[in-house]
């Protein structure tokens, strides 16, 4: 069994013209045995975005905390902690933090998704 504490799990600041005050941490993957997957764990911070985009792969999110949007279907939608998502392959999405705090949320792609 493995176990990765959130304070060990790598980060990377994600920067690009399209995101602001986003962090990434991976979690779980084929190097802990589940192979074909990769769970990460987002942070925006106040005011953060992920970019507007779309790719080939599915991801599930999970919402861990703050208040933020999703934009999938064609809309912005309200999310909070214990909400989820499924986000079908090809599908236009961005999250938000739509708050004063961080906004985290789990997301887990196949590996593909994770480069």
């Amino acid at each position: 069994m493995s176990i990765l504490k959130k304070e060990d799990m790598p980060g990377v600041a994600i920067n690009m013209a399209a995101a602001k005050n986003v962090m990434k941490q991976t979690g779980i993957t084929g190097e802990q045995g589940w192979e074909g997957w990769s769970m990460r764990i987002f942070t925006l911070a106040k005011e953060g975005y992920t970019p507007f985009h779309t790719h080939d792969w599915p991801h599930i999110n999970y919402i861990i905390s703050g208040s933020g949007t999703l934009f999938i279907d064609g809309a912005e939608r309200q999310v909070s902690p214990g909400d989820t998502a499924y986000v079908k392959g090809g599908e236009e999405h961005q999250f938000k933090n739509a708050g004063d705090e961080d906004f985290s949320f789990i997301c887990i792609v196949p590996e593909e998704g994770d480069k």
